[in-house]
């Protein structure tokens, strides 16, 4: 099948590195082993980080000069039959799927989509009221996320279709990172987040971890955070009081990123606002329990007592005493190893999610012809 493939939020050939990043070039690559031409629409980013009304007008108008020239450059043989826009909502809205679907008769597919209904008269409403339009359109939203699942049910006709698609990496990535034995003779835990530095949640969470470890300063433990980004002057200082055993090593290549994971104890990240962290598959893949936080999103992505602990959203003595139990328990810790390689390759590899994500189109498209038999 053909398919028209665009990501307003952040392109996934964007040149910054991001879990939302991650799993647009992790649907375009699934799309792709499942036999699918897939062509990259548009490089447009609608996003509007600060409720600047200008801004989305003229990115509304921007748009629909793409649109225009996309439907008269694919008016032909070489039309895709399907236009895919993957992560749609108020700050990042939509503006090319809808009209160029609707003018080349194609239906048209989000995966990923969020609402917010207090953003409907706030900085954000000429991007709300987009974003709505096109999850309102589409012949099918998918969820990776389970959070986002009734707001967007109830902003969509009756009986319009989802489908349900775990989140997912290519865990061939971490082949040869299998979980080591645990290390008696090491005199500190090893342990790791993975996260971008930008302010508001990023950073709270950072801000989060760095008071938890606070309180855990009687084990002896190191932290590895892997990431950069605006915020790094922030994140250091968070850090400043433990900063003998924290480093700040920067953004890492795949490789790279891999080997630190699999030599480390615990990953842990608080998740504040967290959709559901890649970061989280990630370590697994590697072998390494994870401490996260209970989020609908997270949950779906961590297997709770069996790969890792989930404690309450936002409670840091929770999180801390979730930390410590896993610090204080290497018999524990050695189990989760092994369960959390077991659950990614089970649950959440790039295969598994490439046939899901095949059927689910193939049914859309099934579901759009037939209709349109019958209203002829």
């Amino acid at each position: 099948m053909r398919i028209a493939y665009y990501a307003p939020l952040k392109s996934p050939d964007h040149a910054v590195a991001s879990g939302d990043r991650e799993l647009a070039r992790g649907l375009l690559q699934a799309l792709r082993i499942a036999g699918h031409d897939v062509t990259l629409a548009s490089r447009l980013r609608s996003f509007d980080a600060h409720g600047d009304a200008v801004r989305q007008a003229r990115l509304g108008r921007i748009g629909s000069r793409i649109a225009q020239r996309l439907v008269a450059r694919w008016r032909g043989d070489d039309c895709p039959e399907l236009w895919f826009t993957y992560h749609v909502h108020h700050k990042a809205p939509d503006f090319l799927g809808p009209p160029v679907s609707r003018a080349l008769g194609i239906p048209y597919v989000i995966a990923e989509a969020s609402i917010a209904p207090r953003q409907r008269t706030g900085p954000w409403a000429e991007g709300y009221a987009h974003a709505c339009a096109a999850i309102r359109a589409a012949d099918c939203v998918i969820f990776p996320n389970p959070a986002d699942v009734a707001a967007v049910r109830d902003a969509r006709p009756a009986g319009a279709a989802s489908a349900m698609l775990a989140p997912f990496i290519d865990v061939a990535r971490f082949v040869g990172h299998a979980p080591r034995a645990p290390d008696r003779r090491s005199p500190a835990l090893r342990l790791i987040t993975v996260a971008m530095m930008r302010e508001g949640a990023k950073l709270a969470s950072y801000r989060a971890l760095a008071a938890a470890l606070a309180r855990l300063v009687d084990i002896p433990w190191t932290l590895s955070i892997v990431g950069d980004g605006p915020a790094r002057a922030s994140v250091a200082a968070a850090f400043a009081a433990l900063r003998d055993r924290v480093s700040l090593v920067g953004m890492r290549c795949a490789a790279d990123l891999a080997s630190l994971l699999a030599a480390s104890d615990l990953f842990a990240w608080p998740a504040i606002d967290e959709a559901f962290g890649i970061a989280f598959l990630e370590a697994q893949a590697c072998g390494v329990p994870v401490v996260g936080a209970d989020t609908p999103g997270v949950a779906s992505v961590v297997a709770a007592g069996r790969t890792g602990l989930l404690p309450p959203h936002g409670d840091i003595d929770a999180f801390a005493a979730a930390l410590r139990s896993l610090m204080l328990d290497m018999a524990l810790r050695h189990r989760m190893r092994i369960s959390a390689v077991e659950y990614v390759r089970e649950r959440h590899d790039l295969p598994a999610a490439a046939a899901h994500l095949d059927a689910i189109l193939r049914d859309v498209v099934r579901h759009r012809f037939a209709d349109s038999e019958i209203t002829r």
